[in-house]
């Protein structure tokens, strides 16, 4: 059999395009060698996320004097938090596997190589037969990134040294955790820890944290963790992992050590495209990622990549879309990836979260901008729900053309607000129109109108 599509791997890009070209009528086989959903599903946004639920809960209750609500000996029950956390997933697992059912995919639970290329097409192989499609969709994702620093690989072998993937099934809390990395998942995680009882230590070797968010946004965020007990090494870059240490050169170039019970890694993700077959075809790519165009097409005809594997936005949201602009164009949908607009959050308490342009950036770009930042609490539900609360909102605007071109906020229901800001932008609404929206009240969302009425 010669199937329209053949996808290599099943998490959300994976996934995704092949349910949508199963149900735009193309013959659709996906692979995926571990489980469907891949890591943002099993081993990364959902995991993380309900355990950051169970964390806020926790949070909530032990700290609920300000708000008239008194618990003793509140705290989390790590193998219960674990244990929800693997139903969560099964549940969803079991929901895509459903769903690609519906869709009429053909699924096969293995890995897969490129083996090069017939007069029908690409040939595939799992180990133990060859499949032929007329296209194919890779979608194999991305893995941590492991520095070549001494002692790691060690670590990771004894169990010392975790990922992303191994720290969100410990079933023990260790009582010293040190975390390598101030980005998103170092710091989602460091939150968790510190709320279920580790002394969390934060080594990271920019001097903010939180990766590209607004430095001013980052210190928030620092600010609010070193309360709960974090402790942040910044402008710091690890030297070795030896026994029980991790050993680091601080800001000023001296040498100083962090003893742990156990160590995350957690210094970013690199596409897997190593070992798939990509050179029997010819497909290239650009310090491992896949170099893909605006309608997600490689250098191939007929061959796409999307998600994590092209390294243009390591966003599960992101792969989403650029399977659907992969498969709209496979079947003549006219339709192009556009990356302006794509929101990122951390979820950390309080969260974070940005879409569009810094003003740095902008002004990189040679934009003429205005920039407004104001108080959360601006907002009523978001000073009725917090108590000293610091959070904020900042707007970016084109002075040019009168247009928002980026927000970028900490506080609470971050992440679901965003949406509202990346909407306004990728339909690039003036500020006069979307003054003229009316917000429901009282929402913390409020707070991104107040900072339009006061441009």
């Amino acid at each position: 059999m010669v199937y329209d599509l053949i996808v290599i791997g099943g998490g959300p890009a994976g996934y995704l395009g092949a349910e949508r070209a199963g149900h735009a009528g193309l013959n659709t086989l996906v692979f995926e060698q571990r489980s469907f959903g891949g890591v943002c599903l099993n081993e990364g946004c959902i995991p993380s996320k309900t355990l950051l639920y169970a964390a806020k809960l926790k949070d909530g209750a032990a700290h609920g004097e300000a708000f008239g609500v008194r618990v003793t000996d509140a705290k989390l029950d790590q193998p219960a938090v674990i244990a929800r956390k693997n139903k969560v997933v099964k549940a969803l697992v079991s929901g895509v596997e459903a769903t690609l059912k519906g869709a009429h995919v053909t699924t096969v639970k293995a890995a897969a190589r490129i083996t090069g290329r017939t007069a029908d097409g690409f040939t595939v192989t799992d180990g133990s037969g060859t499949y032929v499609g007329r296209r194919l969709l890779i979608a194999t994702g991305s893995a941590p990134a492991v520095p070549p620093i001494p002692g790691i690989k060690e670590g990771l072998e004894r169990g010392f040294v975790l990922t992303s993937r191994e720290i969100l099934d410990l079933t023990e809390v260790p009582g010293r955790l040190v975390v390598i990395g101030g980005g998103v998942i170092g710091l989602e995680m460091a939150s968790y820890f510190n709320s279920a009882g580790s002394d969390v230590t934060v080594i990271e070797m920019l001097s903010t944290i939180g990766g590209a968010i607004y430095k001013d946004i980052a210190e928030i965020i620092k600010r609010n963790l070193t309360k709960k007990g974090i402790k942040f090494h910044l402008g710091c870059r690890v030297t070795g992992i030896s026994g029980s240490r991790v050993e680091y050169t601080d800001a000023q170039g001296n040498a100083a050590a962090a003893e742990a019970d156990k160590v995350l890694l957690s210094i970013g993700r690199r596409p897997v495209s190593e070992g798939i077959g990509l050179e029997t075809i010819g497909v290239l790519t650009e310090r491992g990622a896949i170099k893909t165009s605006e309608t997600m097409q490689t250098n191939v005809p007929n061959v796409y990549a999307a998600g994590d594997v092209n390294g243009y936005s390591m966003l599960a949201h992101t792969a989403y879309r650029e399977a659907e602009v992969a498969v709209n164009h496979m079947t003549g949908r006219k339709d192009k990836m556009r990356y302006n607009a794509i929101p990122a959050v951390i979820y950390t308490s309080p969260e974070v979260a940005g879409v569009g342009l810094t003003e740095a950036a902008a002004r990189e770009k040679g934009l003429d901008v205005t920039v407004k930042s104001i108080s959360m609490n601006y907002a009523g539900r978001y000073l009725a729900e917090n108590d000293r609360g610091d959070g904020i909102i900042k707007i970016v605007v084109d002075n040019k053309w009168h247009k928002l071109i980026g927000v970028h906020m900490i506080g609470s229901y971050a992440s679901e607000i965003i949406y509202g800001a990346g909407l306004m932008i990728e339909k690039e609404m003036t500020i006069d129109e979307i003054k003229q929206l009316v917000f429901p009240h009282p929402t913390v969302c409020e707070a991104l109108r107040e900072a339009i009425f006061q441009l």
